[in-house]
């Protein structure tokens, strides 16, 4: 069992930067990809990037445009995610996730998909206003 925490949602101005957490915690070791998905109003939960159990790989979606940063820290059992230069359309709740078993995906490529992970957080709610 993995237990998955967001934090550092919030309220804030179009332009401003915000960073995001995930505290994980229970069976999680260093050989659980981390990812974060976003659910924006009227879209369905898309990815935004995830650091990888190989060799710590960090992967994002097409949703960053430059503007997200995503880092781990193992020793913490933590992931983070920055965002700079938030936009209006950012607004939407972040959540983070992890695959049900350890070293996985076996492929890169599977952790842009929904059905790669199995542990969710409850979420963290952003709302980008102008």
């Amino acid at each position: 069992q993995v237990q998955l925490v967001e934090s550092g949602g919030g309220f804030v101005q179009a332009g401003d930067s915000l960073t995001l957490t995930c505290t994980a915690s229970g069976s999680i070791s260093n050989g659980y990809s981390m990812a974060w998905f976003r659910q924006t109003p009227g879209k369905e939960r898309e990815f935004v990037g995830a650091v990888s159990w190989i060799g710590g790989a960090v992967h994002y979606g097409d949703t960053r445009e430059g503007r997200f940063t995503i880092s781990r820290d193992n020793a913490k059992n933590t992931l983070s995610l920055q965002i700079n230069k938030l936009k209006i359309e950012d607004t939407g709740v972040y959540y983070c996730t992890t695959p049900k078993d350890p070293w996985s995906p076996s492929s890169p490529s599977s952790h842009w998909r929904l059905s790669t992970y199995f542990y969710w957080g409850q979420g963290t709610q952003v709302t980008v206003s102008s």
